[in-house]
């Protein structure tokens, strides 16, 4: 190599000097193997440290079963988690996100897997989302079988992560929801939420801005921190739907109200032709969603088709089972509401409807 060749006389880079710390991953590794095996469930083989997870459909007691797959993130809750250093449950909403996605098929949830990435691995506060991912699983019945950690220098600002998960699960085949028997006069039951759950933060944030509040400030409409407000977990509603499912093979169809509200999610359960027509005036929308719409000055239309505005998911049952499913699900822990009624459409897609929707910011 000639004197002036690039490199000359310069030390050896490892890939440490490039921001990668191999140690503080494998040191990671060792720290949730714990949190992975205390999600075990009937049907788990093996633990972390494989390329793969493997899971016995068999021994989880399945006969003739259809696996169902959800993938989903946490979005830009995870932001206010990041600035307020408040780690502890956005891996509660990644398993939600998942595995409330595929129980409104009927599917049991087996396994789930994770994807942390990060400029700079920070084992501490990684641990601590895995420990609510961990948390989010045992809610949720299924077992946490690996997942990946990603460093990547020069991808994210020091401090920042981003998250990613993977549900699987299963149904038996003759058990698949929603059924086509979903016609004029079923009721719709609304499950409550426990806030915001995991949509909508963008404007959530840009709220926050408006109001001049620090997230350590006291919430104007709860007994915590502004940013413990905001980062109520959203609720895992896997075990009590389960339940009731095999109860009394009443449900006939499920939505989990995410990005686009009720409007949007609601008829994703419904056949083309029909149109559930639900009553605000049936349920309360908790405080964070009066003050989000008091300080953003949000229009009602932005409010339904945002956030869930009080129902994390609902329900439909026939009209003679509504009273037996509503009573499951109240014994389960749940929250519920008749909030609506199945009728006929104007033949083409379904659709949902909101009457009395400026109640829900009347205290």
């Amino acid at each position: 190599m000639k004197p002036d060749a690039p490199g000359h006389n310069r030390p050896p880079l490892t890939y440490k000097d490039a921001g990668v710390d191999i140690d503080a991953g494998d040191s990671l590794v060792e720290q949730i193997k714990p949190l992975a095996l205390s999600t075990a469930r009937p049907g788990l083989v093996g633990g972390l440290g494989g390329f793969g997870g493997l899971f016995d459909l068999k021994a989880a007691g399945f006969n003739d079963p259809i696996l169902v797959s959800g993938t989903d993130g946490v979005g830009t809750k995870l932001k206010v988690a990041i600035d307020a250093s408040l780690p502890d449950t956005v891996g509660i909403d990644l398993v939600a996100m998942c595995a409330n996605d595929i129980v409104v098929q009927g599917a049991e949830p087996l396994f789930f897997l994770d994807y942390y990435a990060t400029g700079e691995l920070e084992v501490e506060t990684a641990r601590r989302v895995v420990a609510g991912i961990a948390e989010g699983c045992r809610r949720a019945g299924c077992a946490l079988v690996g997942g990946e950690t990603a460093e990547m220098p020069g991808m994210y600002r020091a401090g920042d992560y981003d998250l990613a998960g993977f549900c699987v699960g299963a149904v038996e085949r003759d058990a698949v929801l929603p059924r086509t028997d979903i016609c004029p006069g079923d009721i719709v039951l609304g499950l409550l939420s426990s806030g915001l759950h995991s949509n909508g933060y963008s404007l959530v944030r840009r709220i926050v801005e408006r109001s001049g509040l620090a997230y350590t400030a006291a919430a104007p409409f709860a007994a915590t921190t502004l940013a413990e407000a905001l980062l109520a977990p959203t609720r895992i509603y896997v075990k009590p739907v389960l339940a009731t499912i095999r109860s009394n093979g009443s449900v006939k169809g499920l939505a989990h109200v995410t990005g686009g509200g009720l409007p949007d999610n609601v008829p994703r359960c419904l056949p083309d032709g029909l149109r559930a027509r639900l009553d605000a005036t049936r349920w309360r929308a908790p405080a964070v969603f009066h003050w989000l719409r008091e300080v953003g000055r949000v229009p009602t239309e932005d409010m339904l088709r945002t956030f869930n505005c009080g129902l994390g998911m609902v329900v439909v049952v026939s009209s003679d089972a509504a009273g037996a499913v509503a009573k499951n699900l109240s014994e389960a822990g749940e929250t519920v509401c008749e909030v609506g009624v199945v009728e006929p459409g104007a033949g083409g897609d379904a659709e949902c409807v909101i009457d009395n929707a400026e109640t829900l910011w009347r205290s």
